[in-house]
């Protein structure tokens, strides 16, 4: 995203991902017209984050632009409320509670390092999230994680374990990490 957005704008993403959630559990699936503005054209990845009383309730996202900032978030909220494998549905009486938080990703950028410690310098802790691969198997975390895992050895042991590696990886072998920051903003009052 070239520029950041307003708070009018965050305000619209934000009703736009609860009213699409609404919709769905009111069997309405209708798509909202995007507004004239063109910042909503743009081609951006984006998470959509579902907390109830602080707790994660639903995330999902993508990592690379694919589709409109309006269309990122509708699918992400629809896919964060009634497709997180690790969540049953939402419900309309959990709808009521939910806090939902949006984040407007850069692009990743490949991180080079030399060893774990190298690594561990490199890290911009409550700042970078973090995508890990190796091979196959892979995983991110936003950098809103880094205040639930505030330590680069804590968070890369858990992003490991999200990938299905041992806790140890990042230590043991040479992982494709890329880093990407995040515009995040949630709703008022939540």
């Amino acid at each position: 995203m070239k520029k950041g957005l307003s708070s009018t704008q965050k305000n619209l993403l934000l009703e736009q991902a609860r009213k699409t959630i609404s919709n769905r559990l009111n069997k309405n699936d209708g798509f909202p017209d995007i507004p004239e503005d063109p910042v909503f054209r743009e081609k951006v990845a984006t998470f959509v984050t579902l907390k109830i009383s602080g707790r994660l309730r639903g995330c999902i996202g993508t990592l690379e632009p694919a589709t409109s900032l309006w269309q990122s978030i509708h699918d992400n909220a629809l896919s964060a409320a009634f497709s997180d494998h690790r969540f049953s549905p939402l419900s309309h009486k959990e709808l009521e509670a939910v806090e939902i938080d949006i984040s407007v990703l850069s692009s990743p950028s490949s991180l080079e390092y030399e060893d774990p410690v190298d690594l561990l310098k490199k890290l911009q802790p409550g700042v970078d999230g973090v995508i890990l691969k190796d091979g196959r198997r892979g995983a991110t975390f936003l950098p809103q994680v880094w205040k639930q895992l505030p330590s680069a050895e804590l968070f890369l042991g858990q992003l490991c374990k999200k990938a299905g590696l041992e806790e140890t990886a990042w230590r043991e072998k040479q992982l494709d990490i890329k880093t990407y920051q995040v515009l995040s903003f949630q709703e008022e009052g939540q």
